[in-house]
């Protein structure tokens, strides 16, 4: 259960940064609410992973699906790069996630 917290916290990272961008320096009311909304959430149910989960691990994790996410939600509606080096190194971070877990 605790994993399922976390990767559920990496996902509303995911939300919170994406708001963060649209909310464009929080002058954009809706944007800046689901920011201040998905943060709440991605922290909570970051805190409810770290009962189990040791902190380095689940900090690494939820940083790395956030990133992952984040980067995949930039280049699909915000038309970013997609070199062959950006994608190695995403890749690069979801084995290293995915070690964490088998590691733990």
């Amino acid at each position: 259960m605790a994993w399922l917290c976390l990767f559920i916290a990496g996902i509303f990272e995911m939300g919170f940064t994406t708001s963060l961008k649209l909310s464009e320096g929080f002058t954009r009311l809706w944007p800046s609410l689901s920011f201040f909304v998905f943060s709440l959430l991605s922290f909570s149910f970051l805190s409810l992973s770290l009962k189990v989960i040791p902190l380095g691990t689940a900090y690494a994790v939820w940083t790395g699906i956030g990133a992952f996410g984040t980067a995949l939600i930039g280049i699909i509606y915000f038309a970013e790069s997609t070199d062959f080096w950006r994608i190695f190194f995403l890749v690069c971070l979801i084995l290293s996630i995915v070690g964490l877990k088998v590691v733990h």
